[in-house]
């Protein structure tokens, strides 16, 4: 698998074929039952694999959130590995958002699990929290470089609460520092687009940025940026958030698209708008 094309490049690749959009799996009680579903692993099984189906296709990448698999224990956490299986057969890309983060041979597990080789979990690429130190990820870093997987590393997030430990430090933020540990860390490999060690930025930080000096042109990685759509930032919004930096970012849209289901013409309807508005609104943005 070393010699694979790596994570960014196959993103990129991915972008430019299927548009910016990356459309979130999240089985969430409330819309498994807008769905006519009960909350059972079945059911996670027939939603995460509709999406697959009617999104894959018109999506650069697939996100599912991790926890609501996890909260169905062992069976739910098959149904995800059937869905990175179904997912790889189709050519589609999975960002697994775990938000792992930890420190020694803990963090090395991790990574195990969602990066290495044996495991049935691992997948194209997994979100990753830093807050015990940016090093503290370095068995996934490593790992993901060996096997031509990517990572995606919180850096400057849109809850309330994020700005509470991103923003200590002004220009000198923690936020700031984790950018630029991001793109040292790509520095360090081959590749052509874009490296395998992305951030993620949400599309509604607004003017943090600008505040923090996070200057993010220079990035040479992917980013993933949720917060367009139902969460508030419009197209529009969202790429005058990311100007200098708009070919790498990968939209995530998840209640936006999901609420159209469990009709697969009309999920894949509202994936293709989603997509057509994010392409009209880069174009315009250039």
């Amino acid at each position: 698998m070393s010699a694979r094309v790596g994570f960014g490049d196959r993103l990129a690749a991915a972008m430019e074929s299927r548009g910016p959009l990356c459309v979130g799996i999240d089985p969430h009680p409330g819309l498994l039952s807008a769905w006519d579903l009960p909350d059972t692993p079945e059911s996670l099984e027939a939603f995460a694999l509709t999406v697959l189906e009617a999104c894959g296709p018109v999506s650069a990448a697939l996100k599912p959130q991790v926890a609501l698999f996890e909260r169905h224990g062992s069976a739910g956490l098959a149904v995800l590995e059937k869905l990175h299986r179904v997912a790889a057969d189709a050519d589609v890309l999975i960002i697994a958002d775990a938000k792992r983060g930890d420190i020694g041979s803990t963090m090395a597990a991790y990574s195990d699990a969602w990066l290495g080789e044996r495991s049935p979990l691992a997948t194209d690429s997994v979100t990753l929290s830093p807050y015990l130190g940016f090093e503290s990820l370095r068995p996934a870093l490593d790992q993901a470089a060996q096997t031509s997987r990517g990572v995606f590393v919180l850096a400057l997030t849109s809850n309330p609460e994020g700005k509470t430990v991103q923003h200590i430090g002004g220009e000198h933020s923690v936020a700031k520092g984790i950018v630029d540990a991001a793109c040292q860390e790509n520095a360090q490999g081959h590749w052509s687009v874009m490296g395998p060690c992305g951030l993620v930025v949400g599309a509604t930080v607004g003017p943090a940025l600008q505040e923090l000096g996070i200057d993010l042109a220079s990035f040479n990685g992917p980013i993933l940026a949720p917060g367009y759509g139902a969460q508030g930032a419009s197209a529009l919004d969202l790429y005058k958030v990311f100007t200098g930096v708009k070919q790498q970012v990968l939209v995530n849209s998840s209640r936006g698209v999901l609420v159209s289901g469990p009709d697969a013409i009309s999920l894949r309807n509202a994936a293709e708008r989603s997509r057509d508005e994010l392409i009209k609104a880069l174009l315009k943005a250039e």
